[in-house]
């Protein structure tokens, strides 16, 4: 089954969308490995320690990002969809094993990866609850 996706025209959403000149497989990799995850999750000079990164449908997705500041933040989620190569889709508003979650900050991110001349096209879409929480 795959989840329908909001249209981008939602002002509750954040939709980027980059043509990389990279194969599919690799950028999969940068979402999907947790070495990779964690070269550029955060920004620089900040640093991610990735916790869990279970790449199943129920499966727990935990970073923790350490800023240059000492700030502090915490993404915990359950993945919702996971199509190799092609798509991922994750929620704050779960946990692992698919338990209830209060996040600080509600979403819903879908990723999608497709062929794109010699390279990829990757669209990251981030729902949110409302337009005061993007």
């Amino acid at each position: 089954m795959t989840l329908s996706i909001p249209q981008p025209a939602d002002t509750r959403n954040l939709v980027i969308t980059r043509v990389l000149d990279a194969p599919r497989h690799a950028i999969w990799r940068a979402w999907s490995d947790p070495e990779w995850l964690k070269v550029w999750w955060s920004p620089k000079p900040g640093t991610t320690e990735v916790i869990a990164l279970d790449l199943q449908p129920g499966g727990a997705f935990h970073t923790r990002i350490q800023g240059p500041d000492d700030d502090r933040s915490e993404h915990i989620g359950c993945f919702l969809e996971v199509i190799p190569h092609a798509r991922i889709v994750f929620t704050s508003m779960l946990t692992a094993g698919w338990r209830p979650a209060i996040p600080e900050l509600a979403f819903t991110t879908l990723i999608s990866l497709s062929d794109y001349a010699l390279g990829s096209c990757c669209t990251v879409q981030v729902i949110h609850q409302d337009e005061n929480t993007h």
